[in-house]
């Protein structure tokens, strides 16, 4: 996390920011806690690893500065309000999945977010959870957050334990350069969810161990893991699932929402790209590149990583419902070794394809035809975002366009 620094407040327009305000309003107060499942085949609730229970600390929820915490990171008034009290985007505390047949409320080129952890497989829903922007879990024995935030369409999951902790997250109805800043419920310190960082409160300075997330159509991810879980709609509350509450968010031509810094100018806000970042290197890929060349290799930290794209995922963003956005395609980043042998790839029909022994690759990095097919890429940790955010938190990166 940069230090902070002074800095010139922006905001969008008046017409952008009273929609957006309104929708941040909505995701928190639409209709409110069900005692009844949610229609449709039954859901399960998958074993999951306890948190700890609230602390007593001092909180930084309501004054990040205070006298019995740590100095914040950042200057805490560029810690703005989103609109939401805390919770009032609520987190999904009890998640209940269904195996993939079952979900029929989802549409093929509709994203989801994809974690695997080990063999254990799951699909976050983006119509789920854009309404909640964080899912408490345990994937593959490791408790983990799943996080999305809608302002800067970024997905990153966390493992929750911290500081010889197992934490739990929840919305602080804050905002940091419009990202979401999330609070963990046992000593309610302030995170980041772009860096996974604490910023103010008790555990300020602890680093969150990250997990690759990717945003998928869900029918590629259906059809890589036919026998996996996906989350259900039986959250416990009642949102319009589904709609878009931020319709036209993501227009090239669009400016952030309660962004308090400069825009660096070599790319407008919201231009799509793909972000790496390991140790002190970052690197940018303009969405368009990437959709032009459709397979990019590059090093990052002296590693090799091959990052590709591929149509057929709509955007979350852009329509009136998360099903119905422009086709923004899906994006991948691996580590381009398999069988101990360095592979290079070409787009192909279906998906990709190494030079090395012509097997063809999924999306997800699975090998579904060739000598190597039943092989697994192994992921790096990539984020499909804007340019406004990731320039703010890693300004020294390096572009690809």
């Amino acid at each position: 996390m940069r230090a902070a620094t002074a800095r010139t407040r922006r905001v969008p327009g008046r017409a952008v920011a009273a929609v957006l305000a309104c929708a941040l309003s909505a995701t928190g107060c639409v209709s409110g806690t069900v005692a009844a499942h949610q229609p449709g085949p039954a859901s399960v609730a998958l074993p999951q690893i306890p948190a700890g229970g609230r602390e007593q600390v001092a909180s930084a929820l309501h004054s990040p500065a205070g006298a019995e915490l740590p100095r914040p990171l950042v200057n805490p008034a560029n810690i703005v309000s989103g609109g939401p009290p805390p919770d009032g985007i609520p987190a999904i505390d009890h998640p209940r999945f269904l195996r993939p047949a079952q979900a029929s409320f989802l549409s093929a080129s509709e994203p989801v977010l994809a974690l695997q952890i080990g063999a254990d497989a799951r699909a976050y829903p983006v119509q789920i959870l854009i309404w909640h922007e964080i899912v408490n879990d345990t994937v593959g024995g490791v408790p983990v957050a799943v996080t999305y935030c809608p302002l800067c369409n970024s997905a990153v999951g966390y493992d929750r334990r911290a500081a010889g902790r197992v934490l739990s997250f929840g919305t602080s109805g804050k905002l940091y350069d419009s990202n979401l800043v999330m609070y963990d419920r046992q000593t309610q310190s302030l995170w980041v969810q772009f860096t996974g960082q604490a910023i103010a409160g008790v555990l300020t300075g602890q680093q969150l161990r990250p997990y690759p997330v990717q945003t998928v159509s869900w029918g590629a991810w259906r059809a890589g893991h036919p026998h996996g879980w996906v989350l259900s709609r039986d959250t416990g509350y009642t949102r319009p699932y589904g709609a878009n509450p931020y319709p036209g968010y993501d227009n090239i031509h669009s400016r952030p929402f309660l962004f308090t810094g400069q825009v660096n100018g070599r790319y407008t806000a919201m231009t799509r790209l793909v972000g790496l970042q390991s140790g002190g290197e970052a690197v940018a890929i303009l969405l368009g590149t990437l959709r032009h060349r459709r397979v990019i290799g590059l090093t990052l930290a002296g590693r090799p990583v091959v990052v590709w794209w591929q149509p057929g995922t709509a955007s979350a963003l852009s329509g009136a419902t998360v099903a119905g956005g422009s086709d923004v395609g899906a994006t991948g980043a691996f580590s381009p070794v398999a069988d101990g042998r360095r592979l290079h790839f070409l787009s192909a029909a279906g998906g990709f394809r190494d030079r090395e022994t012509g097997s063809r690759w999924s999306v997800l990095g699975h090998a579904d035809a060739g000598p190597l097919t039943g092989q697994n890429l192994t992921p790096v940790t990539h984020v499909d975002t804007f340019w406004f955010v990731w320039a703010a938190f890693r300004p020294h990166t390096r572009v690809i366009s």
